[in-house]
């Protein structure tokens, strides 16, 4: 019995368009966003997927993402399971900031190494290794239940909580998930045995 977990980080949002720092805060999709999550909609029909399970953060754009996506697959009438476990990485004090102005305040280095190292978080966040400290856990004890019983299951979330799973799935190291890019409105497809380990990673 195999299981099917897609993983699809949310569409273009309004503050990734300005070059904002977004963690957990909330805004929503782009017109690019939008078309980015019914693009995946309609890629994920063609290629014959059905998701059963459906998870994704407690975060707006996310959630617009998998409405979105289920609109374009003529799914409705679900359970949506959201939950903060699945939040984007908490970016503390540089929520909100232009990423250009933080390199002037704190240093191009510095910023460098907050959104780029394994467990360095920045000042009053979370650093990637924080993120899968949580998000893991969650995976661990919501989603792969789901796949060991041969479910597809759709998780719609972003672009740190989604790499804590891949790094998980794939067995990556910490400097191979950070040289990982998922671009917006990408799916990530993997085949999931039943003794939850990786089966086959699928290309759409």
């Amino acid at each position: 019995m195999t299981g099917t977990l897609i993983l699809v980080r949310h569409g273009e949002s309004e503050w990734n368009l300005k070059n904002l720092f977004t963690g957990w805060r909330n805004p929503d999709l782009t017109e690019k966003g939008i078309g980015e999550a019914r693009a995946t909609g309609k890629r994920l029909k063609e290629a014959g997927y059905a998701p059963e399970v459906f998870f994704t953060s407690a975060l707006r754009r996310a959630q617009h993402t998998l409405d979105l996506i289920l609109e374009e697959l003529g799914i409705t009438d679900v359970t949506i399971t959201r939950n903060t476990a699945l939040n984007e990485r908490d970016y503390g004090d540089l929520a909100g900031l232009n990423k250009d102005d933080a390199r002037k305040k704190w240093g191009e280095e510095q910023v460098l190494i907050w959104r780029r190292s394994f467990d360095v978080p920045p000042p009053g966040g979370e650093s990637l290794k924080d993120t899968a400290a949580r998000t893991l856990p969650y995976f661990d004890r919501e989603v792969l239940p789901q796949l060991k019983a041969g479910k597809t299951v759709l998780v719609a979330a972003h672009g740190n909580s989604l790499r804590s799973i891949v790094m998980a799935i794939e067995g990556l190291t910490p400097e191979q998930i950070l040289k990982r890019e998922l671009g917006t409105g990408e799916p990530v497809v993997y085949l999931i045995n039943a003794d939850g380990t990786l089966k086959d990673r699928v290309t759409l």
